[in-house]
């Protein structure tokens, strides 16, 4: 048998990083965010033989084990091996062999909420395999543990729940993991209108967002006043962009993720730097309105909209970095998985 699952990588449109503790856990926070057609691929394949091969075939690794209950967890597929030990441990798997084969659609540390959506995928493959009981909140909090509490990683809640839930939605997060998932009823033709002007541009280069992260949540243990301040404006941002998306205000769409990028930049060192600024002010001159860093800055994907047929121009100007442009739909569904 054969065991398959996908989840879909997402854009952050708004509210990024307030998501993270203990800001969330103190203040509350709330991002807005939508899913793409890419994805993170996960594959189950049992085998005779009692051995464990884990292969991520996007980055051409692979590691190889004589079965056994507990995986070391050692810098090298440990996403895959986190999964399967917290898998084992909770729900047993038996003495059984098998190949976990994944594929991701995007670079990792690109912005997109690679390893999160990658976590969700291997998870929902193993679901699929075992029959496991877990909804969509469950799922996605289960990752968020794995990550953060098994291997870890420092990072926020929204990538686990964008993955799973799968759409656009206003996220709230709190105190002791409690986070609320608002799906979005938007009109089809403001999302088709979004989807033509948001341009997804990738620089070309990758960071370790975990350190960035970091640098966030220190800022607010030690009560830095711009940085709180920034994720309260940017809290606030959420808010704005729902109510544009919502009601068809789609002018304000560029000048609201403009207010965004400018607020976030005061979260932590290192969110920005001299390309991005490059690309991001060239893009403006283009014609852009506003735009953004996916993710926790520092590199990966950019966003920009980009209103009437001013995309086609600001993707000529940006030739000049090197980077590529990616074609993207948006896409209403979350994790999905199947058997053959």
């Amino acid at each position: 048998m054969i065991y398959r699952s996908k989840a879909p990588l997402r854009i952050g449109l708004a509210g990024g990083g307030t998501d993270v503790s203990p800001y969330s856990d103190l203040h509350g926070g709330a991002i807005l965010n939508a899913t793409l057609s890419l994805y993170a691929n996960a594959t189950i394949e049992l085998l005779d033989e009692k051995k464990i091969i884990l292969q991520a075939i996007d980055r051409d690794e692979e590691e190889v084990y004589n079965w056994m209950p507990s995986l070391p967890i050692n810098g090298k597929l440990d996403l895959l091996k986190g999964v399967y030990n917290r898998i084992q441990k909770d729900y047993g798997i038996g003495e059984k062999g098998f190949r976990l084969s994944t594929f991701v659609d995007a670079p990792a540390g690109s912005g997109l909420g690679t390893s999160s959506t990658l976590v969700v995928a291997i998870i929902g493959a193993f679901t699929e395999m075992l029959r496991l009981p877990l909804g969509e909140y469950d799922m996605a909090h289960y990752a968020y543990e794995i990550e953060r509490n098994d291997l870890k990683l420092a990072g926020g809640k929204q990538d686990q729940y964008a993955a799973t839930f799968g759409g656009v939605n206003y996220m709230e997060f709190y105190g002791d993991d409690k986070v609320i998932v608002n799906p979005l009823r938007i009109r089809q033709e403001y999302l088709f209108e979004l989807e033509n002007n948001l341009l997804l541009y990738y620089t070309s280069t990758s960071r370790e967002s975990a350190e960035i992260i970091k640098k966030q949540s220190k800022n607010v243990e030690e009560k830095k006043g711009s940085s709180i301040d920034a994720m309260h404006q940017l809290k606030e941002q959420a808010q704005q962009m729902k109510e544009a998306l919502l009601k068809g205000r789609l002018a304000q769409i560029g000048e609201i993720l403009d207010f965004g990028f400018q607020q976030k930049k005061q979260m932590a060192e290192g969110i920005s730097n001299p390309l991005m600024e490059d690309i991001y002010r060239t893009a403006r001159e283009a014609g852009a309105t506003g735009g953004k860093i996916s993710g926790a800055g520092g590199g990966g994907f950019m966003i920009f909209y980009c209103p009437g047929n001013t995309k086609y121009r600001v993707i000529k100007e940006l030739e000049r970095f090197g980077g590529k442009h990616r074609n993207y739909q948006f896409v209403k569904h979350g994790l999905k998985t199947w058997t053959i």
